[in-house]
């Protein structure tokens, strides 16, 4: 079957916008021009909203199995295609632990039965996720997984994290990793600073994340491995990561919206919709997130969408889970608060979101161009209106973001070429 995308506007170059058309048939893309005539079964017009790569979140938690009363494989995939997302690859914190062979199996089932987007999983580093004894990363490499991660938890030891990257390195697989120190936690729960004295609650210091990078990414100059640093946060992270780049160690990073959107000034009472591991940190460290995207030490935007429930969060601070979501709204928040400032670019808001998580991951999608993947989002950057929680398509409702009015909210996407999120008022 053929279908036919209209008058759509694609991005070229100096972020000039080009109206085209889009000819896809069989998930592919076979012509992109300014005017295509041709028969086809299926036509439709774009409105002259913005045509981009499908967007791509290397860092999603879907909560299946063990977790569904936060969210699911259908839920969550129905959520990051109302959010542009067409490929996103859920983190193995779930119970039980996809950490063999016969659970990743398990997995493939349920996310081929119920997936509405392109779904990667990831299996753990180690048994259980508890940091003790490694899981067979060869076995699960053959058997399809995305990366490798105890995400959630950080690897605590020197000796367990060189024999991941040591054994990951023989197959090319990344070590991904949450990246904070246990030994300096004491109990944190939101950052050690201005908002953890006014609120009287125990601190999270920069240092948990930090030292961990520090020591990871000498590790990963040993080994050879892949190292990439999960929700960068600090302004001491990124001059790590910054230096070890510049040393010629494969290091890359990713940043979340709400750490370039939000600093602890904006916690304004004990609100647990804005706990998050790692928390909002000072406007210091807001700012050097930003400028590490900039200057290239940060590679990418992922939304770490974390589900949970409103009992859950209604706990406060000190006994709610860590977490928010993002998938839904990650686009438009960043569109306006970022691009509509002129602090950076569409062009390199699009980049961050699609080619480069896949060219980090050499994955073969991300880019809208003739015979590649028909993975496509389309965006009305005119369309405002305010973040809504309770409409949300995910189970979990926890965003720091409701009631902000913004533009550019993703209208349809499709997946290989069909098409599996439409917003009929888009206007």
């Amino acid at each position: 079957m053929k279908t036919l995308l209209k008058n759509a506007n694609r991005l070229v170059e100096n972020n000039d916008l080009e109206t085209c058309d889009v000819l896809i048939k069989d998930q592919k893309i076979i012509k992109i021009a300014n005017h295509i005539d041709e028969k086809v079964e299926h036509t439709i017009d774009c409105k002259g909203h913005l045509l981009i790569p499908g967007l791509i979140d290397v860092h999603v938690h879907l909560r299946e199995p063990g977790g569904e009363e936060k969210e699911t494989i259908l839920t969550g995939t129905k959520a990051a295609a109302r959010g542009g997302y067409t490929t996103v690859c859920p983190m193995p914190n779930t119970n039980p632990v996809p950490d063999d062979v016969e659970k990743v199996k398990a997995l493939f089932e349920k996310i081929e039965q119920d997936a509405q987007v392109r779904v990667l999983p990831y299996a753990s580093i180690t048994k259980d996720l508890k940091g003790e004894q490694l899981t067979h990363i060869e076995a699960l490499t053959k058997a399809g997984v995305f990366a490798f991660t105890d995400d959630g938890v950080g690897i605590q030891t020197a000796d367990m994290m060189y024999r991941a990257m040591k054994e990951a390195s023989k197959y090319n697989m990344p070590i991904v990793a949450h990246c904070e120190d246990h030994s300096i936690v004491y109990g944190g729960v939101c950052h050690e600073g201005e908002v953890s004295n006014r609120l009287k609650l125990p601190g999270h210091h920069s240092l948990t994340e930090s030292l961990q990078i520090a020591r990871d990414v000498l590790i990963a100059e040993a080994t050879g491995c892949h190292y990439h640093v999960c929700h960068i946060s600090t302004k001491e992270s990124v001059r790590v990561v910054r230096d070890a780049k510049r040393a010629g160690i494969h290091v890359t990073a990713e940043v979340t919206p709400h750490h370039l959107l939000l600093n602890e000034t904006d916690i304004t009472e004990d609100d647990a919709n804005f706990k998050m591991n790692p928390p909002l940190r000072s406007k210091e460290d807001q700012e050097a997130l930003i400028e590490g995207l900039l200057d290239g030490t940060i590679d990418f935007i992922a939304t770490d969408h974390a589900p949970h429930t409103e009992a859950e969060k209604k706990q406060g601070f000190l006994h709610a889970p860590f977490g928010i979501v993002g998938l839904e709204t990650a686009f438009p928040l960043l569109y306006t608060h970022l691009v509509k400032t002129n602090k950076i670019t569409l062009q390199q808001l699009v980049e961050w979101m699609t080619i480069k998580p896949a060219t980090v991951f050499n994955l073969p999608y991300g880019t809208l161009l003739e015979n590649k993947q028909a993975d496509l989002t389309l965006i009305n950057l005119k369309k405002i209106k305010s973040i809504d929680r309770h409409s949300f398509y995910s189970k979990g409702k926890n965003t720091p973001f409701h009631g902000w009015e913004v533009a550019g909210w993703p209208v349809m996407t499709m997946v290989d070429g069909q098409v599996v999120f439409k917003e009929e008022s888009d206007e």
